[in-house]
């Protein structure tokens, strides 16, 4: 086994400690997020009455990670222990989730998330050693004590990729879809969903930090922003249709360094595809969406 093999078996062996950990944040559903995300997303940024169903994602502008200024990372984020496993490998990605939406949400609720780590994995790939984390987030309206939401969320953390390294070829994106909408990241948008969701991350809105230290050819637009937009595009096509389940993959970064296009294609009655095709035709994320009944 080599040095480098022993090492990956070793951090194994150590961050697998890390599987089972849980913990509770509570908040409550407030109107103003909501405003402020519907006016981020090009809606009527009116304040919603108590009673008003939360759109599906949308949990995300609460239980938000108010870590204190001298635990901040020098990348924005969180420095690494805590409740995640304090992964040494410099960058960190969303690399998807999935979905199921049991019951809605609704302005005025108290609500809980339950947060646990349910496995860690240390792999090899093209690129290195990668670690992948599955955290399953299960949020309950305190109302009724109803779980609202269950969430597993694919966290991957990787080194940085060396000068010399080649990218893989993307995958081409279906050319036509019947729901499509194209977005422009500005660094406007970037820093208010960034500010909304309290995400320190420097690669959204940091353009001397994620081209000179992280190497990247502008800022990124954030994965779980491009996965609102895309079941933000199923609400614009049926508004009168509540959403069951959702999943989503992350396969490459979208830089605002150009539009984006937000896609659809209906499947059936209740199933929808959906994904984002970055400026130069490729897929960047890859979703399935299904409508409740």
């Amino acid at each position: 086994m080599s040095t480098d093999a022993a090492n990956a078996a070793l951090d194994a062996q150590a961050l697998a400690a890390w599987i089972g950990r849980s913990e509770i944040a509570r908040d409550h559903v407030t109107p103003v997020p909501c405003a402020a995300l519907a006016a981020t997303l090009d809606h009527d940024p009116a304040l919603p009455p108590t009673g008003t169903p939360l759109p599906p994602l949308w949990h995300w502008l609460y239980f938000l990670p108010l870590a204190r200024a001298s635990e901040i990372g020098p990348d924005g984020h969180p420095k690494r222990g805590g409740f995640l496993p304090p992964v040494p490998l410099p960058r960190r990605m969303w690399a998807g989730s999935r979905f199921q939406f049991a019951a809605p949400l609704v302005v005025g609720d108290a609500i809980t998330r339950t947060s646990t780590i349910e496995d860690v994995a240390v792999k090899e790939g093209r690129s290195g050693t990668l670690v992948f984390v599955v955290v399953r987030h299960e949020v309950v309206r305190e109302r009724d004590h109803h779980v609202a939401i269950v969430e597993h969320h694919d966290i991957v953390y990787r080194a940085a990729a060396p000068a010399s390294a080649t990218p893989p070829p993307p995958e081409p994106a279906p050319a036509t879809a019947s729901w499509q909408r194209i977005v422009t990241p500005d660094p406007v948008l970037l820093f208010r969903y960034s500010a909304l969701t309290f995400n320190g991350h420097r690669i959204h809105y940091d353009a001397p930090y994620v081209t000179g230290v992280e190497g990247y050819p502008g800022l990124i637009v954030h994965g779980p922003l491009m996965a609102t937009l895309l079941l933000d595009l199923v609400r614009r096509q049926r508004p009168d249709v509540a959403i069951e389940r959702f999943a989503f993959r992350a396969l490459r970064p979208v830089f605002a360094t150009g539009a984006f296009t937000v896609c659809g294609e209906p499947r059936d009655e209740r199933s929808v595809r959906l994904w984002i095709r970055d400026t130069e035709g490729a897929l960047a994320m890859d979703a399935t969406c299904v409508l409740a009944a």
